[in-house]
């Protein structure tokens, strides 16, 4: 079949044009919102040419396609934006877990090549600094540092634009918003503050009886996300009340004015909170015992990609990255992604059937790259035993780096090529982590998972 006819074909196996309320994707998934699940012919959609898999978890349904991900996503929403638009039936209300895990998936998805090149770049950066390579105050570091610190500064920008899309509201008026969380008058009064500077303003008084909260929102996540979704409402709201005449002019005006009062008034700070308060409960856990930590989240995230959950965590290492400069869970995300790989090298080297030992050869080498989707649906959810392998040797390695206390300095894809940005202080404990999760993953799939020679 040719790609359009792929495309024709997913589109109806889902019910249709009109069965599609919404449709984004992440790194490998495209997601879709629908209006009647019932609709779904998910054997027809399995077993399209370049679909690894296909799921419905948490009211969302996914199509794992893999790197190529984007170039679907486009054919599929210009098919369904060219759609002739028509009255749809009203789906049930989704839970607070579906609407949560809809909405971290759609925000960051998108932005995640953005956020992963230049999170390469600093934690790379970093580790030749450890290393005495490059002189911390040199112009070399700091025009590097500018190239890799531009996009985490200006994250809010980032994730404006992305929101909006997914709430479907203007993304200029977010990016609007956003820019008065961003205005150098707010970062600098509150840089102000952090610093103990006498005199340091904690709060500008709006007509004398609303307090607008001195934060620095630059890298913020969680306030961003919130003020755009309260957007996508106040827009609609005042554009339903303001005669036509008038909408051009008066709409974006009284949205802008309203949505930003109630970003730097109600939803900054308690997004700001709000996310200090995730992070303290995982830096609790760490400092509770960082070997336990290793352990619970090395075991919980090969399930949390299987289920679709695992960008819940982005909002949690993005928020240590501003709030510590480093962050201790990626790493583990790196050890979980190795043990997924070395569980599926085994069964590729258990396997005599041709067809099927090139299929695992690929979905493990995909593992290693830090795709580890066609591994997960296309071979460990069949090799039962397998899976468990890889989440145990996840877990201890995971342990492993926590009690050495690895660590990055900037975002990264979970890939073996993402081994120079642990070069530092950590490097050994990292390079002997990634080793334990292949090596005991790949040991205990052989033991775990008995195969019958094939001739």
């Amino acid at each position: 079949m040719s790609n359009p006819t792929i495309i024709d074909t997913l589109i109806h196996a889902v019910g249709g044009r009109e069965n599609i309320n919404k449709v984004w994707h992440c790194m490998t998934r495209l997601r879709f919102d629908l209006v009647d699940d019932a609709k779904i012919n998910q054997q027809t959609i399995a077993q399209l040419p370049g679909v690894l898999g296909a799921q419905l978890q948490s009211e969302q349904f996914q199509v794992i396609i893999g790197p190529q991900v984007d170039q679907w996503y486009q054919q599929i929403s210009g098919d369904v934006a060219a759609a002739p638009q028509r009255e749809q039936p009203v789906k049930a209300q989704k839970g607070l877990v579906s609407l949560f895990m809809d909405t971290v998936s759609g925000v960051f998805g998108p932005i995640v090549p953005a956020i992963a090149g230049a999170g390469m770049i600093k934690g790379l950066l970093a580790g030749f600094i450890a290393m005495n390579l490059l002189s911390a105050k040199s112009d070399t570091v700091m025009v590097i540092d500018l190239i890799a610190s531009g996009v985490f500064w200006f994250l809010p920008f980032f994730l404006a634009v992305s929101a909006a899309k997914m709430f479907k509201t203007n993304e200029y008026l977010a990016v609007a918003v956003v820019a008065c969380l961003m205005y150098p008058s707010l970062i600098d009064a509150a840089k102000q503050l952090a610093s103990g500077a006498p005199g340091a303003v904690q709060a500008y008084w709006f007509a004398g009886i609303l307090p607008v909260s001195v934060f620095n929102y630059a890298s913020s996540v969680i306030p961003v996300i919130f003020s755009v979704l309260v957007l996508s409402y106040i827009h609609r709201a005042v554009d339903r009340i303001m005669p036509q005449v008038l909408r051009t002019v008066f709409t974006p005006t009284l949205t802008l004015f309203i949505t930003a009062l109630i970003a730097l008034v109600v939803i900054g700070p308690m997004g700001i909170w709000l996310g200090k308060g995730l992070a303290w409960c995982i830096q609790g856990l760490f400092d509770t015992s960082s070997v336990l930590a290793g352990l619970i989240v090395g075991a919980i995230r090969p399930v949390a990609i299987l289920t679709g959950m695992h960008h819940a965590m982005t909002p949690i290492t993005l928020q240590n990255f501003s709030e510590h400069g480093y962050d201790m869970l990626m790493p583990m995300m790196c050890m979980a992604n190795m043990a997924i790989a070395g569980a599926t090298f085994a069964i590729w080297f258990q396997n005599r059937h041709r067809d099927d030992r090139t299929v695992t050869l690929s979905a493990a080498i995909s593992a290693l790259l830090g795709i580890t989707e066609p591994a997960l649906f296309g071979v460990l959810t069949r090799e039962k035993r397998a899976f468990i392998a890889a989440t145990i040797a996840s877990s201890i390695a995971s342990a492993f780096i926590a009690f050495f206390g690895v660590r990055l300095f900037g975002y990264i894809l979970s890939s073996i090529f993402s081994l120079p940005a642990y070069i530092g202080p950590w490097f050994p404990y990292a390079i002997t982590g990634v080793l334990i999760s292949l090596i005991l993953s790949f040991s205990l799939t052989l033991i775990l998972v008995r195969r019958q020679p094939q001739v």
